[in-house]
């Protein structure tokens, strides 16, 4: 299984990180810690392994109320069909129209899943860019013969399955509103590097409803800790989360732990 770091603008600076690991139990290894700074590396990365449980830190779904405005396809494959189509310059400008004609503090139309979450609006396309990232990521994943649970019929055999990640949620459960990562090398402070410590100590001791333990070497957990940007760490959370859909998908869940009333267009983010 993986967990996923995305970007919707990868380079040689700013990589997609791949934490690729496996799941006994209630005990979360992980094996391999991966940079890719292109989308056809991300493509060959995903391609190496023959079957695997991925979850991916970007959105899978746009806001049901965006897309019935917008007057886009209410069927999800369709959707994508179209999303994929249109250049990020259009999207920016139909996103911008829709939140110009809404009143102040309710600009952006949000998916059933964001409040439980904690996340940013899948049409968001600044601060961060998801709307990009999915418009990057989804049509990738969708190629490389990946099952979407929740927003397709399940394949006759399931080879690779791709579930909607949000490493945020699982930080804040154990760290509050503390922050343990930034970009910006002026904000990468000790309180954050303590932070990211504290975060590993607790996920190591499966101190989380999820009740998973991780499992690191030293050289990992050191790696990680010194990961200011906190890419790795959060692909190493997304890890962890498709290590829990997978234990539920062990205790007979078909939806891998996503609601049973998970809207087939939106999608969910998995544990929300």
């Amino acid at each position: 299984m993986l967990g996923c770091d995305f970007s919707s603008a990868p380079s040689r600076r700013k990589h997609i990180v791949l934490a690729w690991g496996s799941c006994d139990g209630q005990r979360v290894r992980l094996t391999q810690l991966q940079a890719v700074g292109s989308f056809a590396d991300f493509s060959a990365a995903l391609d190496s392994a023959p079957r695997w449980l991925g979850a991916f830190d970007l959105p899978f779904g746009l806001p049901r109320e965006l897309v019935d405005t917008l007057g886009w396809p209410l069927d999800w494959h369709a959707c994508m069909a179209h999303y994929q189509s249109l250049t990020r310059p259009e999207i920016r400008a139909q996103f911008a129209a829709f939140c110009n004609a809404r009143p102040v503090g309710a600009k952006f139309a949000h998916r059933a899943t964001d409040v439980p979450a904690g996340s940013s609006p899948s049409m968001k396309w600044v601060n961060p860019p998801v709307a990009y990232m999915l418009h990057a990521g989804v049509p990738l994943l969708l190629a490389a013969n990946a099952y979407f649970p929740g927003l397709q019929p399940p394949p006759a055999q399931v080879q690779r399955v791709a579930l909607e990640a949000y490493p945020g949620m699982l930080a804040r459960e154990i760290l509050g509103a503390r922050s343990y990562k930034s970009d910006d090398h002026a904000k990468q402070t000790p309180e954050r590097l303590i932070a990211r410590k504290d975060l590993l100590n607790a996920l190591e001791l499966g101190q989380s409803r999820w009740q998973l333990r991780l499992h690191l070497s030293h050289a990992q957990r050191d790696a990680l800790v010194a990961d200011a940007s906190g890419d790795a760490l959060d692909a190493v959370l997304c890890l962890v989360q498709a290590a829990w859909a997978d234990v539920r998908h062990q205790h007979g869940d078909p939806l891998y732990g996503l609601p049973s009333t998970v809207d087939p267009l939106e999608g969910w983010i998995v544990g929300a």
